[in-house]
């Protein structure tokens, strides 16, 4: 930034009452008495009719009786038979379900094009600041704008997959800005739970490292940071400490004490803004060590993954 299953048979049962199992567990039984009557006195005109001719299978051509299942006393007869234990519990919600992130990529690609637009002033409550600005590059033509969209659609996808909802103020889908302003309203209508946003510096060579932005209690105006000041605090540091981590890193070497965090009154964005909220300036475009650094793609997602991983512990506390 340059600001300054149960068999099939048992289920065809499961409609009959108790008595019919009952019933049916008999048959056998008294059929094989009837049948040693039968060929001890043999069978008399006068007698009772044959298996076969009330409708029953002969001995001879019946096949095996399947064993009867023995009675629960306690099931319902008219319901399925216990289907066995259950199967696992679902997975539990991811850790950041519920939460909203509004993610903040400095600047606009496009912004370099609307140099009147850009530099309208707007109020920020303390004072008046411009409208944006083109943000800063590295010697090679490395932008700013570029770097911020790409750690920002990275720690985007990072953060959704921690089940977080997450918008983006811009995603190089309008001519510039948005302004400073619409940027801390934006995350205000979201009522976000946290708001980062993604810069990079543009100091003079030699200084390097990362830093972190946080709000000064400031009052005037639009502007009232009093309820956000502690909270910005505990996720800058969050922040500051899985970035460094992550991407190995040190704390910039030029402002912030070696803390990697500093206090500012003069940006819109925190200014305005009613949510937590800070600002990371992941490295200083205008050093070749850092910049090395910026333009390395391995680096930038290590990059998200510091930020993702500082807005989950903030958000998990």
């Amino acid at each position: 930034m340059s600001y300054d299953e149960s068999p099939q048979s048992v289920r065809r049962r499961s409609g009959r009452s108790s008595l019919t199992v009952a019933v049916a567990a008999l048959v056998p039984g008294a059929l094989a008495g009837w049948l040693v009557y039968q060929g001890t006195s043999g069978a008399e005109s006068g007698g009772p009719p044959s298996a076969t001719a009330a409708g029953t299978p002969s001995a001879a051509t019946a096949p095996a009786p399947s064993p009867t299942p023995s009675a629960d006393p306690s099931a319902d007869p008219g319901s399925d038979p216990d289907p066995g234990p259950p199967g696992p519990p679902p997975p539990p919600d991811r850790p950041l379900t519920g939460k909203v992130v509004v993610i903040d990529p400095g600047h606009n690609p496009t912004n370099r094009d609307h140099p009147a637009e850009i530099n309208k002033p707007v109020d920020i409550g303390t004072t008046s600041k411009e409208c944006d600005t083109t943000g800063t590059a590295t010697d090679s033509g490395y932008a700013e704008a570029a770097f911020t969209l790409d750690v920002s659609h990275r720690l985007r996808t990072l953060l959704r997959e921690l089940g977080a909802t997450v918008t983006l103020t811009q995603d190089a889908d309008r001519p510039f800005g948005p302004c400073v302003d619409e940027r801390a309203r934006i995350g205000n209508k979201a009522k976000a739970d946290a708001v980062i946003s993604v810069h990079a510096d543009g100091s003079a060579s030699g200084n390097r490292g990362f830093h972190v932005i946080l709000p000064a209690l400031v009052k005037g105006g639009a502007a009232d940071t009093a309820a956000i000041v502690g909270p910005s605090r505990e996720l800058g540091e969050r922040i500051a400490g899985n970035f460094a981590r992550e991407t190995g890193s040190a704390p910039a070497n030029y402002l912030g004490g070696g803390t990697g965090l500093d206090v500012r009154e003069d940006l819109g964005g925190l200014n305005l803004s009613k949510v937590p909220k800070v600002f990371v300036e992941c490295g200083n475009m205008r050093d070749s060590h850092d910049a090395a650094l910026l333009t390395a793609p391995e680096w930038r997602q290590k990059a998200a993954q510091g930020l993702a991983d500082g807005i989950k512990g903030f958000l998990m506390k």
